[in-house]
């Protein structure tokens, strides 16, 4: 029996095979991984200090404790070549050749890398997995001065968690104002204000073009307006791109991830993808939410029914949780762009509703106390996908 292989060990991967095992036992899962295997749960990396945790520390199981709790084989520090979907095999680096019955992949996305000038741009952070995390805390010295470069959801987390850890955070990003891509004005000034009151020292309107290291080892982020930031240490939090190189040399279809239908399917019937780096029935959520309802779909479905019919992912309505804790967020993206925000409040407690032009709901942001109004907002808001 040629065995399931799955690419990728992070929440997406470990996810589907153990909703595969709950409903098969014996078909052989081979998992590979270019790390070492490590089950974590990735969003606790941007509080950890607010969880007093060390990268050590978030690690729940290691490789070898998966492959016994999973009765699979993980195959760590590997790193797929090539897919040969004719002969249903895949390529690893060095040559060694495995065959699947079925396919899934699962590798997740990628930082964004910013094109910037200097002779320090070696030095800039990316944090994307726990051996990122532990590269990046390892180099903070105590109450050191970070630059962040981003205020979208990555980079407004690190920023709330660091202050509270005793570090001098500074932010830049090129939008007028935090999360500008997820919330309104209002609700994302509510953010501005509160985590400025912590110790957050913002450049908004300002993109990063340059590190540079100083004569006296300090970094020098170098701003679009001339301005610059002091840093021990510089973190570039500007979002995800997933890494289609590999699905598309295979000749499968690709737009901004992996193409899947709502059976995780990709253009290949033999091949599957979830999380990060799958667009479901044109779909690109990199959340935590929708990865774990298509793990539970793909579980199902590779396992296969009585009648063997693949399942349909949905999407209820799937607020994100964004964790800011000096000044909370919940955002439930609209389902479409056709409306506009209508909001009220004051403060940091903003509600906000994104309505068509009948007056419907399609999505919605709280800030502050607002998000005790989450229940209400959710019975309301609609589904992504029913």
């Amino acid at each position: 029996m040629d065995p399931i292989i799955i690419i990728g060990t992070g929440l997406a991967g470990y996810s589907v095979a153990r909703e595969f095992r709950k409903h098969d036992k014996d078909t052989p899962v081979i998992l590979i991984t270019r790390d070492d295997g490590a089950s974590y749960y990735k969003p606790d990396i941007s509080e950890a200090y607010a969880k007093d945790k060390t990268s050590e520390e978030l690690v729940q199981k290691s490789a070898e404790e998966m492959a016994e709790m999973l009765g699979a084989t993980v195959k760590t520090h590997e790193q797929v070549e090539a897919i040969d979907r004719e002969q249903r095999q895949i390529r690893l680096v060095g040559g060694e050749t495995l065959t699947y019955g079925r396919l899934v992949l699962a590798w997740g996305a990628e930082p964004i890398t910013l094109n910037l000038s200097g002779d320090a741009v070696e030095a800039v952070h990316k944090v994307n997995n726990l051996m990122d995390y532990r590269a990046f805390r390892d180099s903070l010295p105590d109450k050191a001065r970070v630059a962040v470069l981003g205020a979208g959801l990555i980079g407004c987390e690190f920023a709330n968690d660091l202050i509270g850890a005793g570090h001098k955070v500074s932010v830049a990003d090129p939008a007028e104002w935090p999360l500008q891509q997820l919330l309104p004005k209002e609700a994302g000034n509510a953010v501005r204000k509160e985590l400025a009151h912590g110790g957050v020292e913002w450049h908004l309107g300002q993109a990063a073009v340059g590190v540079h290291r100083a004569d006296n080892g300090d970094l020098r982020v170098e701003l679009d307006n001339k301005d610059s930031i002091r840093a021990d240490v510089v973190l570039s939090a500007v979002g995800l791109r997933v890494g289609v190189k590999l699905a598309e040399k295979a000749g499968l279809a690709v737009d901004r991830g992996i193409v899947v239908d709502r059976t995780l399917r990709t253009s290949d019937p033999h091949v599957f993808a979830l999380g990060d780096c799958a667009e479901v029935d044109g779909h690109w959520r990199p959340y935590v939410a929708p990865l774990m309802q298509c793990a539970r779909t793909l579980g199902k479905t590779l396992a296969g029914g009585k009648d063997d019919t693949p399942g349909q992912v949905k999407y209820p309505t799937l607020p994100i949780i964004i964790k800011t804790h000096l000044c909370p967020v919940i955002v439930c993206p609209p389902v479409n762009k056709h409306g506009e925000w209508q909001v009220e409040g004051h403060g940091t407690a903003i509600e906000a509703r994104f309505v068509d032009k009948s007056g419907k709901l399609l999505g919605f942001a709280l800030t502050g106390e607002a998000t005790s109004k989450r229940r209400d907002y959710l019975k309301e808001a609609p589904a992504l996908m029913e």
